[in-house]
């Protein structure tokens, strides 16, 4: 794949060149930046969501903490996706910030779940947007000998707010209250703001000509991306909607229309042959979904297992979270290091990481199910986890953006974002309708929280399955190819 002309280096500058080396260092600042913001308040609302969902009498739709946002954010990552490849990474970056920050605001002055679904709403778009922005600056500003590792220190802007974000967040809900995870983040956007946005204004002004002029032209404004991104945003929504319908015939109805309108606008806003797993792009983005349905649907109902069935406080909730996202920038780390050392060899990397990502979830599932282990093992098991999560979406990631063509870095990297998120929410939304059927019956909810592990289990193994189709036959040539020159 050509590189972009900013970032062209002769083989010798090549291998001396680092993502902080002059020509990178004030752009990878800046991605870190935004990225660790949106980990702040990912990190902290997942461990004191059970404790505003109490406050505001939502825990009958606990599930919808969780979905409100990743629904939305399909729509900031598609339309910013697209945007990026248009018009350059600073502009969707900006305007993410900003209704991020909005969301903030209108969550941290909820009054009632609905309102705090509201904010949720907000920030998911905020979120999406920021996040595929990100992503495309990365396929776009640096050389392909870089990428793994700056898709690896992505992941590590996690490592402080996985720190300390799950920790204050529940010494705060303790303390002082749910309302100032949210109101902590003001200052903190603002601040990623001022820092990034003149960084990225730069990848946008050195982009391919024919990338900003790319457009869909021939394609109805109702087949376009910021339309069919509403549609898969509705109809995931109503497949969600209906599971939570207690008549089974309108529950049915709801599901399969809702299941029907999302397949068809989710084939629109991917790569062809996706819905098929076709090798290559199609499987890459399938592979995505899977790891983050298992890796985020597990974290999801970690802090609500462990609070309600194992009676931990949110800050011990919270240190699971931790150890799971300080082992996922490991993970990240190992393998970027085993792709400068094994380049197209990621399949093995995502096979390897998927198991251990298996054996992590069946840890935690365990210490939550079984009142005979300690609960203290849950932060091991969730370490495991996060240790074979990030090495099999580094390394998937990383395979999936370099076969992106030139000029449409943007819309592979908004789906690659448009998978997790999806996966999420669906995960989220199944799992809240399990849990929400419990009706608060000890007994039921164990039952609720054993299946939902079930199921992330069974992502998984499922990624671990196809992780041999990340490449096409014409991309395992080309490696084979560059790997002899080499």
């Amino acid at each position: 794949m050509p590189e972009h002309r900013g970032s062209a280096l002769s083989p010798s500058s090549t291998a001396r060149s680092g993502v902080f080396d002059a020509r990178h260092r004030g752009l990878t600042a800046g991605i870190l930046l935004s990225v660790g913001m949106v980990a702040f308040e990912s990190l902290g609302v997942a461990t004191v969501l059970p404790v505003i969902a109490r406050d505001l009498d939502g825990i009958g739709a606990y599930g919808w903490g969780l979905s409100a946002l990743m629904l939305a954010n399909i729509v900031g990552t598609v339309t910013a996706g697209h945007m990026a490849d248009r018009r350059g990474a600073a502009r969707p970056l900006a305007l993410g910030m900003l209704v991020f920050l909005t969301g903030c605001m209108i969550a941290g002055v909820s009054g009632s779940w609905s309102l705090f679904l509201l904010g949720r709403v907000v920030q998911g778009i905020g979120v999406g947007a920021v996040m595929a922005a990100s992503y495309t600056a990365i396929g776009r500003a640096y050389p392909e000998s870089l990428r793994a590792q700056m898709f690896a220190l992505l992941s590590s802007a996690w490592t402080i707010p996985s720190l300390v974000g799950p920790l204050l967040a529940g010494i705060a809900a303790d303390l002082v209250g749910w309302r100032w995870v949210f109101v902590a983040m003001v200052p903190l956007i603002i601040a990623a703001m001022a820092l990034t946005l003149p960084r990225l204004r730069r990848v946008a002004d050195a982009g391919p000509a024919h990338a900003q002029k790319t457009t869909a032209r021939g394609a109805r404004w109702w087949r376009g991306p910021l339309a069919s991104s509403l549609l898969l945003t509705l109809g995931t929504a109503l497949l969600l909607q209906a599971l939570l319908i207690a008549d089974l015939v309108l529950m049915a109805v709801g599901a399969i229309l809702g299941l029907g309108v999302a397949l068809v606008a989710f084939r629109r806003v991917t790569p062809e042959g996706t819905l098929s797993a076709r090798a290559g792009l199609g499987a890459g983005v399938i592979v995505r979904l899977l790891l983050s349905g298992a890796y985020f649907g597990s974290e999801a109902f970690l802090p609500l297992a462990f609070q309600e069935l194992r009676g931990q406080t949110p800050a011990a909730a919270g240190l699971a979270l931790s150890a799971g996202a300080l082992t996922w920038v490991a993970g990240s780390l190992l393998q970027a290091r085993w792709d400068r050392r094994h380049h197209g060899r990621r399949s093995r990397a995502v096979a390897g990481g998927a198991a251990v990502l298996l054996l992590g979830t069946v840890a935690i599932a365990v210490t939550a199910l079984v009142d005979a282990v300690p609960g203290w093992c849950a932060i091991g098991g969730w370490a495991i986890g996060g240790l074979g999560m990030g090495i099999a979406f580094n390394a998937s990631t990383t395979d999936t953006m370099e076969q992106a063509p030139d000029g449409q870095q943007g819309q592979v990297s908004s789906a690659l974002q448009l998978a997790q998120t999806l996966a999420t929410a669906v995960i989220a939304g199944v799992g809240g309708a399990i849990v929400a059927s419990a009706a608060g019956a000890a007994e039921s909810l164990h039952a609720a929280i054993a299946t939902v592990f079930a199921v992330t289990a069974a992502l998984a193994a499922l990624a671990l399955a196809l992780s041999g189709r990340l490449r096409s036959a014409a991309g395992r040539s080309d490696t084979v190819s560059a790997n002899a020159a080499r």
